[in-house]
């Protein structure tokens, strides 16, 4: 099957998934934290930290299998997962120094980004 067909279902499921433990979260626990996407990011990673570890030590995954799995679902369930990967393999190869550059730029710049974003809107609208 395509790569990209099987990267679009997974994301597909994993945006349903993303909307689902949303609106739950939202319905038992309230809407004064973003607690649907804390639970989503921290799920998605444990669930990429499990992928990993089982392509590395128990089970061949097929491309197919990670690009469906990693990139589509997680990819549309949460993109944190993969930003967490990336940041656990520069510090297991021991690249401190990058690793704080990714992460402190990540964060750093993603929030900056939202708020450019969302402040071009804002003088758009006016």
């Amino acid at each position: 099957m395509n790569l990209v067909l099987l990267a679009a279902l997974g994301g597909a499921l994993g945006s349903a998934a993303r909307y689902l433990v949303n609106v739950g979260a939202g319905r038992l626990i309230g809407m004064a934290f973003p607690w649907g996407t804390l639970i989503v990011n921290v799920v998605g990673c444990f669930i990429m930290g499990v992928l990993i570890g089982l392509g590395a030590h128990r089970i061949t995954l097929t491309n197919e299998a990670r690009v469906f799995m990693m990139t589509g679902i997680l990819g549309g369930f949460t993109t944190f997962s993969a930003f967490s990967a990336d940041f656990m393999l520069l510090i297991e190869r021991k690249n401190f120094g990058l690793a704080t550059l990714y992460l402190t730029g990540s964060v750093g710049l993603s929030l900056l980004a939202v708020f450019a974003g969302l402040h071009l809107i804002r003088l758009w609208q006016t």
